[in-house]
């Protein structure tokens, strides 16, 4: 069956340092479910609290399914996380400690699951994303070097 990815959260690469990743899979209704599989899904302003020990996706906007009617879902309702203990209580330790934060990078499908991929960040200051975008671009200049010296 495979992945088959749903949304990135692109935005997130530029804005923070990825540290570590994790996935995590979703507590969600039908309608969401159906919603994902139209890719009826916006990440960017998302991120991932914790509540007594169990982390939640908040202000990830899931867009109601148009054939749903009365039995349709909120929008931008927590979605509960699952983890193993293991893992959560590493992310919740480096979040306390370290000062970090919890942010999700895309949502996919693995083997009919949706699934959350969440990364551990340390936020770039506006220094760092102009040296971002200069590494960028200069690789971007390299790759078309290479094709005009091949061609």
């Amino acid at each position: 069956m495979g992945i088959l990815l749903i949304q990135e959260n692109k935005k997130a690469r530029f804005d923070y340092e990825i540290l570590e990743t994790f996935e995590a899979g979703l507590v969600l209704t039908g309608s969401e479910v159906k919603s994902l599989r139209d890719k009826n899904v916006q990440l960017k302003d998302s991120f991932i609290v914790f509540q007594g020990a169990d982390a939640y996706l908040q202000n990830a906007h899931i867009a109601p399914y148009k054939a749903g009617r009365y039995n349709n879902h909120e929008p931008e309702r927590k979605r509960k996380l699952l983890m193993h203990r293991k893992e959560l209580n590493n992310i919740f330790d480096a979040l306390r400690e370290r000062g970090l934060t919890c942010i999700p990078l895309k949502i996919y499908f693995k083997e009919g699951r949706a699934k959350l991929e969440i990364a551990l960040a340390k936020g770039r200051k506006t220094h760092d994303k102009r040296e971002a975008i200069k590494t960028r671009d200069v690789q971007s200049q390299l790759q078309k070097l290479k094709r005009r010296s091949r061609g």
